[in-house]
């Protein structure tokens, strides 16, 4: 690479769910230590192959996206992310292109305000996703967990077929050990013939009260429960104004110490 070579980091390793769907592994050229919030997001680029050239851009142009951080601060050699191919994206169809070894930019400044900061230990953590929204409740679990950080930690997953619940092994094992943790994920178009034994339909429906408790064995409320939405706006924006309805405050501004979190994936 040049010396105006924007890159600074290497893929590592990748792991595919599905031909759409994949971990990919990121490692800085040099060696800087990781330090994030469980929660937070940084920002991965190409090279822009079609941009025309302009003469007050120093180096190449890169096309840049935000992707929130699947793997803990824990780990410092590395970050993981989750991520789902868009045919017609600009980016991502590039990053299914690359192989082990090849370099990227990874941005060293981690961003948001989707965390467990402010939440008092001992809550009921409800961690609500759809697709790969799953990646910063990856984070806080793998960082939190075994640390008291909560008294119960609900996973809930929503996704079109069952081969789109990533990480679905290694959540069900943790659920399997720890009696804290309770993975649920749920299937919206998995076929009706398939060996599908778990749960169907959106994932608002697993936050009514009486099929909360049938599921988790404990009591939805606003007292004892912080609920986190990521992912699909439309999932959030229905969750958040059914559970403002019964008693949730929505973190911000008017509430800074809400109980109700999200963040739009798009």
């Amino acid at each position: 690479m040049s010396d105006e070579s924007p890159y600074n980091a290497r893929l590592i390793e990748r792991y595919d769910f599905n031909p759409e769907l994949a971990a990919f592994k990121v490692a800085y050229d040099d060696g800087s230590e990781i330090d994030f919030e469980p929660g937070q997001f940084t920002t991965l680029g190409l090279i822009d192959p079609d941009a025309a050239p302009n003469p007050r851009r120093k180096g190449p142009k890169l096309i840049r996206r935000a992707y929130s951080i699947a793997s803990s601060p824990k780990v410092k050699d590395h970050i993981e992310f989750f991520i789902v191919r868009v045919d017609e994206g600009a980016l991502t169809p590039k990053l299914w292109q690359m192989n082990v070894g090849d370099p990227i930019f990874m941005d060293a400044k981690f961003k948001g305000h989707f965390s467990l900061d402010g939440v008092p230990d001992g809550k009921d953590l409800v961690l609500v996703s759809t697709g790969t929204g799953l990646a910063p409740y990856l984070s806080m679990l793998k960082t939190y967990q075994h640390t008291g950080r909560w008294n119960k930690l609900v996973i809930l997953h929503g996704c079109r077929v069952a081969i789109d619940l990533g990480y679905r092994d290694e959540l069900e094992k943790i659920a399997a050990e720890d009696d804290s943790v309770i993975y649920l994920p749920m299937c919206t178009r998995e076929p009706e013939d398939s060996d599908w034994k778990g749960l169907r339909g959106r994932v608002p429906i697993a936050l009514d009260p009486e099929m909360y408790k049938e599921l988790t064995g404990s009591e939805l409320t606003p007292e004892q429960c912080h609920v986190f939405l990521c992912g699909n706006p439309a999932m959030i924006d229905q969750c958040q104004g059914e559970l403002e309805q019964r008693g949730w405050k929505t973190k911000g501004r008017e509430h800074p110490d809400g109980n109700l979190h999200f963040e739009r994936y798009w």
